[in-house]
């Protein structure tokens, strides 16, 4: 394909927690775009977005925003108003992966293992976390990414602590048991699954600063899993992917329980594309580099429900 004749806007940025991940994400795309002949639009879409989407004018559209609006559907919403292609999964997709609990019911309705939960929207429900999950808890506001507002408490004094931070992110906050096993992730391009990756914080707990920041946080592939239970991890993020409807790329994150039961965390459709990012190491242990990283995504652009 002639890529120099695209016009091509990547979109970074925003307002969320994650606007910082989404601009190196962006540089890092950019200059993936570049090698391929594209000379990308960069947009902030933290600015009027309907205006320069406009004056822009793009053949295809490269999202590239964590969080809320890039991975929410609103997002998605506008270029599927504008008649814009764009990178990745659709409008109810994306809204879908991005609300945890309902990703989870969903995957629950299928007999997909996810850990049990409890949706917290008061701080007074923090009794039924306690009763129904054990004091052992992980937390997080059901819409947001990166770790942001995450905790591992331990009693009834931190989970008190930990809901209170949580609900000033959001609206509603999920609580399930703590896992204490081995997380791992697995990248997914056009509904091929990439090698497994085995996450090990150096701290224990994978929160923002091991993501990105840390050079410490070891990132295994091959995971050490034998080659039976790689694929079957491998083939549970696509049945997880699939059902909710995402498409083209995208990265499925997995934890182990003390027993080594496997369970389903979580979809992100606009996954990390920083140099720690794990789609990008995943995708070069596959032997894709991020150009064509880049260029397999890109292709994909459709105006998706």
């Amino acid at each position: 394909m002639l890529w120099s004749s695209e016009r091509v806007a990547l979109l970074y940025g925003g307002h969320s927690a994650e606007r910082q991940v989404s601009y190196d994400s962006k540089n890092a795309v950019a200059d993936a775009m570049r090698q391929m002949g594209i000379q990308p639009i960069e947009i902030d879409v933290a600015q009027d977005l309907l205006t320069a989407l406009r004056e822009a004018d793009p053949t295809r559209a490269f999202v590239c925003v964590h969080g809320r609006p890039g991975e929410d559907g609103v997002l998605q919403g506008i270029l599927s108003y504008l008649g814009i292609p764009y990178t990745g999964s659709g409008v109810a997709a994306s809204a879908l992966a991005m609300d945890k609990p309902r990703s989870k019911q969903i995957w629950q309705s299928l007999d997909l293992p996810t850990a049990p939960m409890v949706v917290v929207t008061a701080l007074e429900q923090a009794d039924i976390c306690l009763a129904r999950l054990g004091q052992h808890l992980f937390v997080k506001p059901a819409h947001e990414g990166s770790s942001f507002g995450a905790f591992q408490v331990r009693s009834e004094v931190e989970l008190i602590a930990a809901l209170k931070t949580a609900l000033a992110m959001d609206t509603h906050v999920l609580v399930e048991p703590m896992l204490t096993g081995a997380e791992y992730t697995v990248g997914i391009v056009k509904d091929l699954a990439l090698p497994v990756i085995r996450i090990e914080p150096a701290g224990g707990f994978y929160d923002y600063t091991a993501k990105y920041v840390s050079d410490a946080t070891r990132y295994h592939i091959p995971s050490g899993l034998d080659s039976l239970t790689e694929a079957r991890v491998q083939e549970m993020a696509i049945e997880a992917f699939d059902a909710l409807g995402c498409r083209t790329w995208g990265r499925v994150d997995v934890m182990a329980g003390a027993d080594g039961q496997l369970y389903l965390l979580e979809v992100n459709t606009v996954p990390g594309m920083t140099s720690h990012s794990l789609v990008p190491k995943a995708a070069r242990a596959a032997g894709m580099d991020m150009v064509m990283l880049v260029e397999q995504i890109l292709m994909d652009a459709e105006v998706a429900p």
